[in-house]
């Protein structure tokens, strides 16, 4: 006997907030998130409601991958040896200097009205 659409449960809706918790966000930036047209989501009349496989499509669209491999990142924390220095001796590095500014006050914005001296 074949599986009819009818005989199977609705899915879970789940509300902007309960959405904002799960993910540890706010729920105005889920509701702007789906009001803009950024995120999945179904709209029950004026009101936004999201399913499981919702959740899992906007945890996958802001998962952040590293930009290197494993090994790249291990060399890229080593220190560098400085140009036209020997490989084998190692030279402290000196600190970058900021070149100084000199500052200086702005003049008041309103002059003084009345003569006397606080």
């Amino acid at each position: 006997m074949p599986h009819r659409p009818s005989d199977a449960p609705p899915p879970r809706l789940y509300r902007p907030e309960e959405i904002a918790d799960t993910l540890g966000c706010s729920a105005w930036w889920v509701k702007d998130r789906a009001r803009r047209r950024l995120i999945p989501h179904t709209r029950v009349g004026r009101a936004y409601r999201f399913t499981a496989e919702h959740l899992a499509d906007i945890i996958r669209l802001y998962e952040q991958r590293p930009a290197q491999p494993a090994q790249t990142a291990a060399r890229a924390t080593e220190p560098l040896s400085e140009p036209g220095t020997q490989t084998g001796a190692a030279q402290p590095r000196r600190p970058a200097v900021a070149p100084t500014t000199r500052l200086r006050a702005r003049p008041p914005r309103r002059q003084q009205q009345y003569g006397t001296a606080a």
